[in-house]
């Protein structure tokens, strides 16, 4: 999995021009499935998310989770994110997981996550916008592959 870490003030989803679901101080999460993804890389992508201390303390350092500082997360799946631009000008995907594989997987992670901090989202393979106030900015790529 491949997941793109947002620190936020607030961020939203909207579907057909219609807010879909937002969220306020948190995380909005990118979120990308490769084929050879597994159960494994939930839990990982899970603890390292709920755990990173990727907020600012008292001494304005980056000391606290967003559990710490009771946040919520807003979940985007992104196929995106397995895009390949070696060859010529238009991305191939060929990296993501199937769909139905993605939207299994996806489904697991935010369950998951949710059993720690609210989990709000958007809906898998639908075209959405996002909005967000990036708090910092702070953005951290996450790759289960590489742990």
């Amino acid at each position: 999995m491949k997941i793109v870490i947002q620190r936020v003030k607030q961020a939203s989803v909207s579907i057909d021009s219609k807010l879909y679901n937002q969220i306020q101080q948190g995380l909005l999460l990118l979120v990308g499935v490769a084929p050879d993804d597994a159960q494994e890389d939930v839990a990982y992508a899970v603890r390292k998310i709920t755990n990173m201390r990727i907020f600012s303390d008292d001494e304005d350092k980056m000391n606290l989770s967003v559990k710490d500082v009771n946040g919520e997360i807003l979940s985007i799946s992104q196929f995106t994110l397995y895009a390949d631009t070696k060859k010529g000008n238009r991305p191939a995907f060929t990296g993501a997981a199937k769909p139905n594989l993605a939207s299994q997987l996806y489904d697991d992670f935010n369950e998951l996550l949710s059993r720690e901090i609210p989990v709000k989202t958007g809906v898998f393979a639908a075209d959405m916008q996002v909005a967000l106030v990036n708090d910092g900015p702070v953005t951290i790529v996450l790759d289960t592959k590489k742990p």
